[in-house]
């Protein structure tokens, strides 16, 4: 195999994204009490979501192992990785481990890193970056440097209906989220330059904090005709669609719409969903 494309399990994808860019991933381990669940294709997010709800404790999540992600790395020439923001885990740095461990034992192999500084369908849209310019027939060093410009240039956002895995987790307070949650109020979450979650702005209610992103959307200042809009929801297609259809005026290239898997819909908890482009 001469390239091969390789993401830990926050890289949401559909069938159609499966078959598109034969991405190969390496999954998170999620524990809830005494649940734990594996973060690949036999995984029952919707049990998952069932015992999220009435769990009182934090969800557990662990990351991939250097060994996980060394064995995915050997049999390809040049291999190109793609994690969860190295703010949000360790993940990147279990990447790069793996890597220093193969390209001692296989010099000539290239193996390149990249730091989303995303997660979810941000992680996949530097994916979906990476399989365009393997086609594009790029040399190495013009994918990275053509991939990294993209994750620099990139905008992820997201709205949880629910609060309460961020709160327990510690990404959020707890007196101010429990405060956010009483006043139904909806955060619009996104992601920094360096790859950490924060606050963009709010609304009273999911209806009004919908328009706001749409209009934050608009407002963005990027060539949306030349961008893939992407959309994950946790068990929230209708909203999905709808803000699909909100969106159509922008005109982006193509708009995807995926259904998260274990990990981002641990964070981002039943009824959220997140946008990258």
């Amino acid at each position: 195999m001469k390239y091969k494309i390789v993401a830990d399990s926050s890289c949401d994808l559909n069938e159609d994204l499966k078959n598109r860019m034969e991405v190969s991933l390496v999954p998170f381990k999620i524990n809830i009490d005494s649940d734990s669940y594996i973060d690949d294709e036999n995984i029952d997010v919707y049990d998952m979501i069932d015992k999220m709800k009435v769990s009182p404790n934090p969800i557990k999540t662990s990351c991939p192992s250097p060994a996980d992600f060394a064995a995915e790395y050997k049999d390809a020439e040049n291999v190109f990785v793609v994690t969860i923001s190295e703010q949000l885990s360790e993940t990147y740095n279990s990447a790069i481990l793996a890597k220093d461990m193969i390209m001692e034992e296989f010099k000539d192999k290239f193996i390149h890193v990249f730091n989303s500084k995303s997660a979810s369908i941000g992680e996949t849209l530097v994916a979906f970056k990476i399989k365009e310019c393997i086609d594009e027939k790029l040399s190495n060093n013009q994918i990275v440097e053509k991939v990294e410009k993209f994750i620099g240039d990139m905008k992820t956002y997201f709205i949880s209906e629910d609060l309460g895995n961020l709160i327990k987790n510690g990404r959020i307070l707890k007196t101010k989220g429990l405060i956010i949650n009483a006043l139904n109020i909806k955060p619009i979450m996104g992601a920094n330059s360096e790859g950490n979650i924060e606050l963009v702005d709010k609304a009273r209610g999911s209806k009004k904090a919908f328009k706001m992103l749409v209009d934050i959307i608009g407002d963005s200042g990027v060539k949306f005709e030349e961008r893939i809009l992407a959309i994950s929801h946790a068990n929230a297609l209708q909203k999905a669609i709808d803000l699909k259809d909100d969106l159509k005026h922008l005109n982006f290239k193509e708009i995807l719409i995926v259904e998260t898997k274990g990990l981002s819909t641990a964070y981002v908890n039943d009824g959220g969903i997140i946008i990258a482009f």
